[in-house]
């Protein structure tokens, strides 16, 4: 019997045994992983996504054993299995495949997230300056609408397209349904690079602010005081009128739209228990396991295929013109109430909630520790999360029956 230490440690020995760009980008996915939760930890990124998800991939590239003679693999998640059978035995040996496969790869996971969303959204803000929240929102769309055409040049076919161009809208649960829809054969692709960038917007979109918009124009204060009161029953009203409103329209998005709007209702309506029930274990447990498997999910063959690259520059390219979009809708606003407009509300349009609009507040108290714009960044974002809704029901509506 001729056991050798390698035959041990099965990790190192995959990596020895591996093709010499497979063992690079696992080493690189490690460092990454590693870098993932140390940024989370310092809270320079996002720590409820991103300290499980980089644990999550330094894990699954680092735990690469033998699965038979020939192939290798892991024993967290076959994100590509269709036969019913291959399944059900593969599901008794991948710790994490019963979540992503009940969960994660039908869409649950985004419609669970967005009820625990739902549930600590105020939508007061929205309805007490709807106009100025809506125009910053549709601006802020436009890296959905101007990625869309570029991936389409890219090679990409018109369904790929919508898929990537709809990270431009920075509803992460939207690109997941929208990719398992309109592109499943490239949903874990899709889907990492939108986490990922999205993560990130919290550490890059404050440079952007500042590039684009002047330092007298971020000090601009906002009149909170005249902000009118929004009853909970008005909110409760819209929230359900506009559900059936958008259900009504674009059906196929209705899972989304109900999960959404039936967090606002319930909060709305004082039902305690069930709004601390997806405000935290359904919001914050979906979240984490939503960052676990995607750390699982980008192993090295993932990042090696060669449509990843193009997804990563198109991903970046749409929250960009996302947040340049909503910045020059802060602009627009600017002109039109003669300066007593913060621009800079503008970046909460691209509907990170709240993450964008606590960018904008933060970058706002830099300049002036006086000036409170928060309000009026959360109608902004909630409007954000409408809009991307809405583009994302015309695109998986509408995409799958056009003919050239």
């Amino acid at each position: 019997m001729n056991i050798q230490v390698l035959d041990i440690f099965q990790g190192a020995a995959t990596l020895f045994a591996a093709e010499p760009k497979i063992a690079v980008a696992r080493i690189v996915l490690i460092a990454l992983g590693f870098l993932l939760t140390y940024l989370g930890c310092k809270k320079i990124l996002e720590p409820i996504l991103m300290i499980p998800m980089g644990l999550g991939m330094l894990a699954v590239n680092a735990g690469v054993l033998f699965l038979s003679a020939a192939k290798t693999g892991t024993i967290f998640i076959d994100p590509l299995i269709s036969d019913p059978s291959e399944l059900v035995n593969i599901m008794q040996v991948d710790f994490l495949q019963p979540i992503y496969t009940l969960t994660f790869s039908n869409g649950l996971i985004a419609c669970l997230i967005f009820m625990g969303i739902g549930a600590i959204t105020d939508m007061g803000f929205l309805l007490a300056r709807p106009f100025a929240s809506m125009v910053l929102a549709i601006f802020a769309e436009l890296g959905t609408i101007a990625v869309l055409p570029l991936a389409v040049a890219f090679g990409f076919d018109l369904k790929e397209a919508a898929a990537i161009a709809i990270v431009g809208g920075a509803d992460a649960p939207m690109v997941l349904y929208t990719s398992l829809i309109l592109a499943k054969h490239l949903f874990v692709p899709i889907t990492i690079v939108a986490y990922l960038y999205l993560s990130l917007t919290y550490a890059g979109y404050p440079y952007l602010i500042k590039m684009l918009v002047p330092e007298e124009m971020r000090g601009v204060k906002m009149d909170t005081g005249s902000m009118p009161e929004i009853s909970p029953g008005e909110k409760f009203a819209f929230a359900v009128i506009t559900c059936t409103v958008l259900s009504f329209l674009f059906p196929v998005a209705a899972p989304l739209f109900v999960s959404f709007f039936l967090g606002v209702a319930v909060k709305e309506a004082g039902i305690k228990r069930y709004v601390e029930f997806l405000e935290g274990p359904v919001l914050y447990g979906s979240t984490f396991f939503l960052g676990l498997l995607l750390g699982v999910l980008l192993q090295a063959e993932t990042i090696l295929d060669p449509r990843v690259l193009p997804i990563l520059v198109l991903g970046m390219m749409a929250l960009l013109l996302s947040g340049i979009g909503g910045l020059l809708g802060g602009m627009l606003m600017y002109a039109l109430n003669k300066g007593k407009f913060n621009p800079v509300i503008g970046i909460a349009g691209v509907s990170c909630v709240p993450t964008t609009a606590k960018v904008a507040q933060k970058s706002v108290y830099e300049v002036n520790k006086w000036a409170v714009i928060l309000p009026y960044a959360m109608g902004a974002n909630v409007s954000g999360v409408i809009t991307s809704a809405i583009i994302t029901g015309i695109y998986v509506t509408v995409i799958p029956v056009l003919k050239f």
